[in-house]
């Protein structure tokens, strides 16, 4: 795609919940949502099925708008958007839409008592000036001395049109239970059917091709599918933390066909690093010995030794312009040294590992012998698996600033796949050089006696503190929402810790062996054996907390 890049207009979208009517005494009430069906002659959407919705009306941000709101100022909206201003115009701009397409208005009297059916059939007629845009919606809740109750209205999710559309919207989705009584009914204008459904037969319908949803629909239908009244959805939704952006995205396979990509893609993240104008003429395939440019101070070259530990390779980060640090080296490959050598081209002045693992530093011996580059990084531990060859020039000590000509590099010590992981952050860009202790789409191996399942955690908990824009793993793509990540894998491991517990509950006693069948009960058997790795820094951080405790061969929950 390479046509002028198109700003997506600021919209809101309604997800308006009501409970259904009991199908018996003892069915259960699943919540209903209220959709519409767009007419065929729409220039976004024809025919889909959606919640109301639609762009935000300058009115919507207007300061007696602003007025007609309760509970929440535009500092406060505009904090959970994470925008500068003009949040509470979204929270307006989904009730004035909500009442322009449906019919329903999320409006409360001068009392704070919501308006009944009644009163609301009323101001029906108020519908087609609101959707023509000759009453401004601030104007209509002033006249009716009517007010919008924010924390009825809760934000729940953000979705922006892919490139390409001619029309894109960046549009926050909103969740509220519908006031009793009021009905709904589509427009006969822009839209020509409206249905109250639950969202297991919305998209099983849609399955089935009787109705058309577009992905975020069917992907918010999913989401609500689980919950079982509108107040739970509507709480859910309260409850969330920072909202996440979904912005499916264009790239090219190796062969220069274009394909798109969403959030849960392990590419998307890269993606929008890396083709920040969204002209959709990036690659996003990983091939060994081809280099991708990032951004403009960073080229990955990926070495060819795929593999079940390794994924598609190891990364080999290249930093800088005129002068270069090259991050992690990799194996001692002579074709990804030359391919090395050949994109440096005379500029390298610094080779930096980030551990020893023999995937990851055995190249810089034969680096550092054709460049006279300086390396840096910390000395192998004893073990088989560790490079002992390893010889760097200089040591970085924890927190270290490197300043690599106009580039800074900050080292810090990640201690737990290895006794000797760094960890680099490019303080100009904030990206995270990882090495193996956060990898795209896997989690790593915790290898006693080096590894360290204890020291482990503690260095992804570290790295909450720090401000990180993206991270660059030692394997896989680009790591998108850095923090929410780190999050994920403590989250993960403590997890599979609590059933380690339960399992020696169960078992009372138990060998590594008869473990690993019930912790690792989610994996191939095939990988297991890798498993019992992992499980034994599990088994050595409860035995060191004093939790549990090892005789000739088998571990034991400690009772004290």
């Amino acid at each position: 795609m390479t046509e002028e890049k198109l700003t997506p207009r600021p919209a809101a979208t309604i997800l308006l919940l009501r409970e259904a009517a009991r199908a018996g005494p003892a069915a259960p009430v699943a919540p209903e949502v209220f959709m519409l069906q767009r007419t065929n002659k729409a220039a976004f959407l024809p025919g889909a099925f959606v919640f109301p919705g639609g762009a935000l009306d300058p009115d919507d941000d207007s300061a007696r708008a602003a007025r007609r709101v309760r509970g929440l100022d535009d500092a406060q909206a505009s904090a959970r958007m994470g925008l500068a201003s003009g949040g509470l115009a979204y929270w307006v701009a989904a009730a004035r839409e909500c009442f322009e397409e449906s019919g329903i208005l999320l409006a409360f009297d001068e009392k704070n008592s919501p308006i009944n059916p009644q009163r609301a059939a009323t101001l029906e007629r108020f519908r087609n000036p609101l959707n023509e845009g000759t009453l401004p919606f601030s104007e209509f809740l002033e006249r009716e001395n009517l007010y919008i109750h924010a924390h009825e209205i809760a934000y729940y999710s953000h979705w922006i049109t892919a490139p390409g559309r001619p029309r894109r919207f960046s549009t926050r989705f909103f969740v509220a239970c519908a006031p009793e009584g009021q009905q709904g009914a589509h427009d006969r204008s822009e839209t020509v059917h409206s249905v109250w459904i639950s969202p297991r037969e919305a998209l099983e319908r849609g399955k089935r091709g009787e109705i058309e949803l577009i992905f975020p629909t069917r992907s918010t239908l999913s989401d609500l599918s689980s919950i079982q009244t509108p107040r739970a959805a509507l709480e859910h939704a309260r409850s969330l933390g920072d909202i996440e952006v979904n912005a499916a995205c264009w790239a090219l396979d190796h062969e220069g066909s274009q394909r798109l990509f969403r959030r849960a893609d392990a590419p998307y993240f890269e993606i929008h690093w890396s083709d920040p104008d969204e002209k959709g003429d990036t690659c996003f395939v990983i091939q060994p010995g081809i280099p991708k440019r990032l951004d403009r101070h960073v080229t990955r070259l990926t070495a060819p030794n795929p593999g079940m530990m390794t994924g598609p390779g190891t990364n080999t980060y290249l930093v800088g312009e005129s002068e270069i640090a090259v991050i992690d080296p990799g194996p001692a490959l002579d074709s990804h040294i030359a391919k090395i050598l050949d994109i440096g081209a005379g500029r390298i002045r610094w080779i930096l590992t980030t551990h020893t693992h023999m995937d990851h530093s055995p190249a810089s011996a034969a680096l550092k012998a054709a460049t006279g580059a300086q390396v840096l990084g910390m000395r192998a531990p004893a073990g088989a698996s560790q490079d002992q060859a390893y010889a760097p020039d200089r040591i970085p000590g924890d927190g270290e600033r490197l300043s690599l000509g106009n580039l800074h590099l900050r080292a810090i010590h990640t201690p737990g796949h290895a006794s000797n992981h760094l960890c680099y952050l490019l303080e100009e860009t904030r990206m995270l050089f990882t090495g193996d202790h956060v990898m795209q789409g896997s989690t790593v191996v915790i290898n006693p006696p080096d590894g360290d399942m204890r020291a482990y955690l503690a260095s992804l908990e570290r790295l909450l503190a720090v401000d990180i824009a993206i991270i660059a793993p030692g394997h896989g793509y680009l790591i998108g929402a850095p923090h929410n990540e780190v999050k994920r894998l403590v989250a993960h491991r403590l997890a599979r810790e609590a059933k380690v517990v339960t399992a020696l509950q169960r078992c009372g006693e138990a060998t590594l062996e008869e473990l690993v069948a019930q912790v690792y009960d989610d994996v191939s058997p095939k990988i297991h054996p890798v498993a019992m790795r992992s499980l034994t820094a599990h088994l050595d951080k409860l035995v060191v907390e004093g939790r549990a405790r090892q005789a000739s061969g088998r571990y034991i929950l400690s009772t004290e």
